[in-house]
């Protein structure tokens, strides 16, 4: 399998994530891609990403084993019927999008049913484009896959140990069941959090006081708020049923909890945190969901000058790269005063057991 050659129209970050890591997993394979933004795939290929550029959807992949849709979900009819003239009867079709339904009906449309095999690497960041992509943000995270009734159990098991060899954990499921799955655990958080964030925003002091000390619970439940509008637009436009049928259920149980909070009925109230508390602790704790762990720890320090640089220093002489580095003014709900954030989980093991070894008191968050 090494020796595959990957298309790829569009290299954004999660195109380009996977094209990161198929070069780094399967150093011989050939990628070609295009991207409507030519910076991207200039530099792509300048960093050896990519082997080719491809001026359009053209006779360039006819020689795919695997072509990967990675623009955004509104071009994908457009770019299925342009697909449809250029690949070869045995490359496998796949895409990355958040909502499968839609790319299915367009696919079937397009008489590519018996090669299609959508894909959805359960993994993002609040940053985008091409620049941001990392080969390790598919490590641990699930990748679901929604084969058609027309692709044959051979592709479907060659497609699911290539997701396998890029580090992430195939997942197959109907494109009914993902969209109805990722409705309730991804679509519908996002919608809450910047609802409760604009709900913020409107009922702050003119000082602007809930905004200067929010910090704690309320950011690790709103942090995904700052994700792109633009691709939340177009999955609430896609996925509506669903996420309107979830959000129906969720303010039902908010005028649950409105009512016992009108009664004052303390033992429902025990019941509603400690319930959640129970299934919430039960998560597994790797990152393997939509909305990624955040991979971090807090640190006591001392407030006097150099005190962070030294603890940026020591991780750097260890080879651990920091992904964001703050000071929690706020720690309610967190021990430490330094927060440091990590690209990847195997990083926080090591930075806690070189640092604890300094002398520093760690904190690891939940």
């Amino acid at each position: 399998m090494d020796s595959i050659t990957c298309g790829f129209i569009g290299l954004g970050l999660i195109g380009g994530s996977i094209a990161r890591a198929l070069r780094e997993q399967m150093p011989d394979t050939f990628i070609i891609a295009y991207d409507i933004n030519p910076d991207a795939t200039a530099l792509a290929l300048q960093e050896g990403v990519v082997n080719a550029a491809a001026p359009s959807i053209d006779r360039s992949f006819s020689d795919c084993d695997y072509l990967f849709l990675c623009a955004p979900v509104q071009k994908n009819d457009e770019n299925l019927r342009a697909v449809g003239k250029v690949i070869s009867p045995d490359c496998l079709l796949t895409d990355v999008g958040s909502v499968k339904t839609p790319i299915h009906r367009f696919v079937g449309e397009a008489g590519l049913s018996a090669q299609f095999i959508g894909g959805h690497p359960m993994a993002g960041s609040e940053r985008v484009g091409f620049k941001n992509s990392k080969a390790v943000l598919l490590q641990n995270a699930y990748y679901i896959l929604t084969p058609t009734r027309e692709v044959s159990p051979l592709r479907l098991e060659a497609y699911r140990e290539l997701v396998t060899r890029l580090g992430a954990i195939p997942l197959t499921l109907s494109c009914e069941q993902h969209d109805y799955v990722t409705a309730a655990v991804s679509h519908l958080p996002h919608v809450i959090a910047a609802s409760l964030v604009n709900l913020v925003r409107d009922s702050d002091s003119g000082e602007g006081i809930m905004k200067m000390i929010a910090a704690g619970g309320f950011k690790d439940i709103t942090r995904i708020a700052s994700s792109s509008p633009a691709m939340w637009q177009q999955i609430c436009l896609t996925n509506t049923e669903n996420i309107r049928s979830l959000l129906s259920a969720y303010t039902d149980s908010l005028n649950c909890i409105r009512r016992t909070l009108e009664d004052g009925d303390g033992d429902a109230l025990y019941r509603l945190f400690d319930s959640a508390r129970t299934y919430r602790d039960s998560f597994i704790a790797a990152s393997s969901g939509p909305i990624k762990r955040d991979y971090s720890l807090c640190i006591d320090i001392a407030d006097e000058p150099g005190a962070l640089a030294a603890i940026a220093t020591i991780l750097a002489l260890n080879a651990i790269n920091i992904k964001n580095i703050g000071i929690a003014h706020n720690r309610e709900y967190e021990g430490g005063v330094l927060r440091i954030e990590f690209y990847e989980e195997a990083s926080i093991e090591k930075a806690k057991e070189i640092l604890s070894n300094k002398g520093y008191a760690v904190h690891e968050r939940g």
